[in-house]
């Protein structure tokens, strides 16, 4: 087999591989949404502004940047100070998703830079920390379907329905950890 190049139409990050990927390994998109890069076409909030961004969607968007920075913020520290070491391997990982995220609502908003530090506090012990990122999953989704179902513009409603599924992907996570739901 001849190794291809998929881009993720969410992120638009590109990916070496003989076989499409089940998640972009940037930022967590399904499959559905990797396709080879020779039909990459030029994206809404990726390679050309969203035209029309309505206030509200704006706010949402805005809303969406802040809460993708706060949660990588937290995963980077859990990573830090987790004792387990898959669990420090998966907020590592899961602080690097949430990193794109942010990147991909500042590349909507025509954002020049963001600054996404370590948070000063996280759980030390790991069920602890476990809980926490179910919480914050549990609320990424609420907030992101909200978003979706606000959006009049329909990249946004892509954008926000596929990360939607990612967060899922996420909770999923510390719910297979013992953490109920």
């Amino acid at each position: 087999m001849a190794v291809k190049i998929w881009r993720c139409i969410i992120c638009g990050d590109s990916y070496v591989g003989e076989d499409k990927p089940s998640h972009c390994p940037f930022c967590g998109a399904h499959a559905k949404n990797m396709i080879l890069a020779k039909n990459w076409t030029p994206k809404e909030g990726l390679d050309i502004p969203i035209k029309n961004l309505t206030e509200k969607s704006k706010k949402n968007v805005e809303a969406a940047l802040q809460l993708e920075i706060s949660n990588s913020a937290f995963y980077f520290c859990s990573a830090e100070k987790c004792k387990d070491v898959e669990g420090k391997a998966m907020f590592k990982v899961l602080g690097k998703v949430e990193a794109e995220h942010a990147s991909m609502w500042k590349k909507i908003l025509q954002l020049s830079s963001i600054n996404i530090a370590k948070a000063d506090t996280c759980p030390v012990e790991y069920i602890d920390e476990l809980q926490e990122s179910h919480d914050r999953e549990s609320n990424a989704i609420k907030h992101y379907a909200q978003f979706r179902d606000e959006a009049v513009e329909p990249r946004l409603k892509q954008l926000f329905q596929a990360i939607v599924e990612v967060e899922t992907d996420h909770l999923g996570l510390s719910e297979e950890r013992g953490i109920k739901k």
